[in-house]
């Protein structure tokens, strides 16, 4: 069967023309169910998979006698996922496996779960194969932390893989759960906290299950002193040195460890002891030392000799410590540096305290205003502090992931910003419109598509970027409603733009309903 991919690369100018009407809010809802029926392939794909549907529209893909159509719907990101929960009990194995994937994201901020009935019915009914990698990412925050206790046995079972993280009385009862399946998957995590039983199936050369067992597992003192003496690969060391099971005094001796990266994974580790963090503090690699910075058990000492550090990283690792005073704070010698990657940062489950949080955006310092800027649920007082803030990346990092970011700062941000994730920007809530015409000749390309966002842009500029050097300046144009008539006419038979043109919203309803008329039925 032919992937999305060569569906397209196949579709003539023709076909290319109706997937374009496919997409414009201009097309009628009869046209649609037109293009649904009679339609080639392609145009069937980009109306099922690329936008919202009419409900009418959605009541026919779902009935739709062609599997592969239906199954172009399962992948749609627009559409509320309770409409794509319809195709839950499909006939096709192909539907329900395209559902069980999922839509691709649009987007660093993810996709809306599915349904919580719904994803407990393919976890009982579904084939195991269809529920991969991206099928969990369907799942919602809430059934996953109910799965360990849930009244459905195999969707226990699957609460089970959270295992590492479950409290003692979710894992003794089930331990003792009186499903079969449920109860050895819980004994065979719980071996794993078995130092004897680790060290007997710890396999003797490097592979992934030496790697998961050295990073996770209860280790033995042979096991630990075997990596110590003969390891089968040259990151044994630092891996042992990670573990949450590491006995004390090998602790206290991979702190010297002549390799900086096992001493940088002691030095992240929660058991430190005084000395153990006094020798990491005066390491010879500043690498161990910024990541001993970090730690929150650090004490007065040892903090000021790191806020004296000669590696500026490590003074900046220091400065953000919870326990300096703004006084003693500003007293640090350190740099920030303005450019980085500002990103969306998803909602943490466990969410920070508001106080911590207003503290920091509170802070004269950078990296700490930044940290309060990801936060979601910052209250208004402290938006309109950090949306005047003079670092960008206050700016930005509250423009990317804040619901109510106000609309200039979003403009700003996207005019300032050219790091990753600089797109997501024009996807956020009050994103303006009006007013974009002014970038209409910015140099760079991405600021002047900004101009096609604008309603009021002229069509003279319109028409003139529909031939720009870029090619997504000139698809963003061919779209624009003010685009000129003759011109909009002559790229509806444009090998590179036919698509965007047949899409653009000023196209008469005549017009439309002329080319879709055309179809042959099918």
């Amino acid at each position: 069967m032919p992937t999305p991919e060569g569906i397209w690369a196949d579709a003539d100018l023709p076909t290319r023309r109706l997937a374009g009407l496919a997409l414009n809010p201009s097309t009628p809802v009869d046209a649609l169910h037109r293009l649904l029926a009679d339609a080639p392939p392609a145009v069937r794909m980009v109306l099922c998979r690329d936008r919202v549907l009419p409900d009418t529209v959605v009541d026919a893909v779902i009935a739709h006698p062609d599997a592969r159509t239906r199954s172009f719907f399962a992948r749609n990101p627009h559409v509320d996922p309770r409409q794509r929960a319809r195709l839950l009990k499909d006939p096709d194995w192909f539907v329900r496996a395209h559902l069980a994937e999922g839509p691709r994201p649009t987007g660093p901020a993810g996709l809306e779960p599915l349904p919580d009935d719904a994803v407990v019915h393919m976890i009982t009914a579904y084939e195991d194969e269809f529920l991969g990698g991206s099928f969990h990412g369907q799942i919602s925050a809430g059934l996953r932390r109910a799965m360990p206790t849930h009244p459905v046995a195999k969707v226990r079972l699957w609460g089970t893989g959270s295992w590492r993280g479950l409290p003692a009385e979710t894992r003794a009862a089930l331990l003792a759960d009186p499903d079969d399946e449920v109860r050895r998957r819980a004994e065979r995590f719980a071996r794993e906290d078995d130092p004897a039983w680790v060290e007997s199936v710890l396999p003797p050369r490097s592979c992934h299950g030496r790697t998961d067992a050295l990073l996770h597992l209860a280790l033995s003192r042979t096991v630990v002193e075997s990596v110590l003496s003969a390891p089968a690969g040259p990151d044994d060391r630092a891996m042992i040195a990670s573990n949450a099971t590491l006995p004390p005094d090998f602790v206290v001796l991979l702190a010297a460890d002549p390799d900086p990266e096992v001493r940088r994974e002691i030095a992240r580790r929660g058991d430190l002891g005084t000395a153990e963090r006094r020798a990491l503090v005066g390491d010879r690699d500043p690498s161990v030392r910024r990541t001993v910075a970090r730690r929150p058990d650090l004490g007065p000492e040892e903090r000021a000799a790191l806020a004296a550090d000669a590696d500026p990283q490590v003074r900046l690792a220091v400065s953000v410590h919870p326990a300096w005073s703004e006084r003693e704070r500003s007293a640090i010698d350190y740099e920030v540096r303005v450019e980085g990657d500002f990103v969306h940062h998803r909602p943490s489950p466990t969410p920070r305290d508001p106080a911590a949080v207003r503290r920091d955006a509170l802070s004269a310092h950078p990296m700490l205003r930044r940290e309060a800027a990801r936060e979601h649920a910052l209250p208004p007082d402290l938006v309109a502090r950090l949306a005047a803030d003079d670092d960008l990346g206050v700016r930005v990092l509250l423009a990317q992931n804040h619901p109510d970011a106000p609309a200039d700062l979003l403009l700003r941000s996207y005019l300032e910003y050219t790091g990753r994730e600089r797109e997501h920007l024009l996807t956020r809530p009050g994103f303006p419109g009006e007013g974009l015409a002014v970038h209409a000749d910015a140099e760079d390309p991405a600021v002047r598509r900004l101009a096609a966002r604008d309603p009021r842009t002229a069509p003279q500029t319109v028409e003139r970027l529909t031939r720009d050097p870029d090619p997504g300046v000139r698809a963003a144009f061919a779209r624009h409603p003010r685009l000129p008539r003759p011109r909009l006419t002559q790229l509806l038979d444009d090998e590179e733009l036919v698509h965007h043109a047949a899409a653009n919203p000023a196209l008469e309803e005549s017009t439309i309903r002329r080319m879709v008329a055309a179809l042959p039925p099918g």
